[in-house]
């Protein structure tokens, strides 16, 4: 075992039903830490119910960075009965509950080393003007005043959630917030922790954003000049449409809303055909709906960027959970072959990175680009810097708007790339989905279609050789154990190491093309490989054994819809040294 030891994190779980504010409550705990100097990761939960249901909140707060999800929680906000019944054995040794003693809770059967908050969160509201709406800006200011956080800093967050309300609103939830802050002061003065109190470096403290991977890949493709998007919503990507229709004035481009995701891509594709950067999300039950449209795009050469949002399946399988199990879908997705990059970001700095690099990707080698992402990192919120677009640059590749002589848009080219123009540059050229030759005639010809599967599928050959990049490593080079993965895992793996001194971890983000010298050569090093995946059948692995050869036997693979947590992985690395150990 490693000596160091593990950042404090402090865990806060708030639980209702649907309609109580429980998102809202996380956000603002959220942005409260961040703005005291913290750093968090933002947990949600709910039911796929049109109304109601149990829906929770858990923010993980620590003066060092948050990566992921914590199991277990220091406080506990329950907004009703439920709440209690369902995470009173999900409370650390010490920890609290903070309940509406309005409300008539039970906490009768609750074991006696649970620290009570009774609060009367809705005679507080009432008390300031309020009703049964501002319970849960009473449990803000509750739980603030628990955790000794600013109250200058909550009210000034308060004020910025509702500016564009009118005075009155905005004074009435103030005085709630203060009226539940005063209430925990006065009673339970001996029980106040310094856990979201302003660390002593907040003058010297640079802002951060509390984000999550939704509205990182929309800021990504808005940073990476798109300008065409159509989106179909559905969970868990919905939120990238809100953000990318509620801008478009501002940042001169167009969103149109379709009428289903094959309209979506066909959009997409043709925008991008007529010479726009274009763009499209959907979740796994509708990327089946746009496998006709991927491959459209496939064959004519014409680029598009895809975020994918994984969720439970089949079917409409559990759509408000999280699941990485449309990995070899993407990668098969179609009839045939036909190249596809398809990169997998692991956090919320990732998706906006990749989701840029995507856009550059597609137009350089004219086929489309997926960002598969699963339902965790759409809809969890982490701190992070605010984004840095400095450094990029919009590369077209070889895209022209010029009357090209003896123009061929489908030109055989060493690399696979051929130069690429728009109707109305004076270049004729004919895109449709049959095969053909380099001026788009349609063709069967065997030597034709031979040069043109050649061609296309040299792209990938070319993108390993000049973009692809090697999985990241994280710990030492000379590991016992090497731990292989991808997707939101990477926050847990991350949490689980700072444990551990003998055992590394392989964060792989390119799946197509694969890396696959590198990832042989480290696994080949390793005395054992754990892979982490959230799906049933262990597609990364597949992939690995597919692309090295290398057989990874032991596998910790979870299915539920839950995030993959640190003491999971902790649990399985302690195994694997046993064995070690014995050997």
């Amino acid at each position: 075992m490693n000596s160091k030891k593990t950042a404090q994190i402090y865990s806060v779980r708030i639980g209702g039903c649907a309609g109580q504010g429980v998102k809202s409550v996380g956000l603002v705990l959220a942005k409260l830490a961040a703005r005291s100097g913290y750093s968090i990761y933002n947990q949600i939960e709910y039911p796929s119910l049109i109304r109601g249901g149990h829906n929770v909140m858990h923010v993980n707060i620590s003066s060092n960075n948050v990566y992921g999800p914590q199991e277990l929680s220091d406080l506990i906000i329950a907004l009703n009965q439920e709440t209690v019944d369902k995470h009173h054995y999900k409370i650390k040794s010490g920890g609290g509950i903070i309940y509406n003693s309005d409300d008539k809770i039970d906490t009768s059967q609750l074991d006696k080393s649970i620290h009570l908050y009774g609060v009367p969160l809705l005679t507080l509201s009432e008390e300031a003007g309020g009703g049964e709406l501002l319970v849960n800006v009473a449990a803000v200011g509750a739980a603030a005043a628990l955790t000794g956080a600013n109250l200058n800093t909550l009210t000034a967050l308060i004020e910025e959630e509702f500016h564009d309300k009118d005075n009155d609103i905005i004074n009435k939830n103030i005085r709630v917030a203060k009226n539940a802050h005063s209430y925990v002061l006065e009673n339970y003065a001996g029980s106040i922790k310094d856990s979201l109190k302003p660390i002593e470096s907040i003058t010297t403290f640079i802002p951060k954003m509390v984000i999550n991977g939704n509205e990182a890949a929309a800021l990504g493709a808005i940073a990476a000049g798109m300008q065409f998007a159509s989106i179909y919503p559905m969970s868990p990507i919905s939120n990238i449409l809100h953000v990318l229709a509620a801008n478009q004035e501002e940042y001169s481009y167009v969103y149109r809303q379709p009428e289903d995701e094959i309209a979506a891509i066909n959009m997409a594709i043709g925008a991008s055909f007529a010479g726009a950067r274009s763009f499209t999300s959907t979740s796994g039950g509708g990327f089946c709906l746009m496998t006709e449209g991927y491959g459209l795009a496939g064959i004519t050469e014409t680029p598009v960027v895809i975020v994918e949002g994984m969720r439970g399946s089949p079917g409409t399988g559990i759509p408000t959970w999280s699941e990485q199990g449309d990995l070899q879908f993407i990668l098969n997705a179609h009839q045939g072959y036909f190249p596809r990059i398809v990169l997998t970001p692991g956090d919320v700095n990732e998706v906006f990175e990749l989701t840029m690099e995507a856009f550059n990707l597609a137009d350089k080698y004219q086929t489309p680009v997926v960002v598969l992402i699963d339902k965790n990192i759409c809809e969890n919120e982490q701190t992070c810097d605010l984004f840095d677009v400095g450094d990029y640059r919009i590369d077209r590749g070889r895209f022209t708007t010029q009357q090209v002589e003896d123009y061929k848009r489908y030109d055989f080219e060493s690399d696979g790339i051929s130069q690429r123009s728009i109707p109305g540059s004076g270049n004729f050229f004919i895109a449709n989905s049959d095969e053909h030759d380099p001026h788009g005639y349609s063709t069967e010809e065997i030597e034709m279609r031979n040069r043109m599967m050649e061609k296309r599928g040299q792209k990938l050959l070319t993108c390993a050789e000049e973009d692809m990049r090697d999985p990241q490593v994280f710990g030492p080079d000379d590991a016992d154990i090497t731990i292989v993965s991808w997707g939101s895992n990477k926050g847990s793996i991350l949490h689980a190491l700072e444990n551990f001194g003998n055992v590394n971890y392989l964060h792989v983000t390119w799946m197509s093309p694969f890396p696959s010298d590198f990832i042989k050569d480290r696994l080949s090093k390793s005395g054992h490989v754990i892979c982490v995946e959230c799906n049933y059948s262990g597609q990364l692995a597949r992939l690995i054994r597919e692309k090295t050869g290398i057989e990874i036997t032991d596998k910790l693979l979870k299915y539920d819809g839950r995030q993959v947590y640190p003491g999971e992985i902790e649990e399985r690395i302690k195994k694997a040294l046993e064995v070690i150990n014995k050997q």
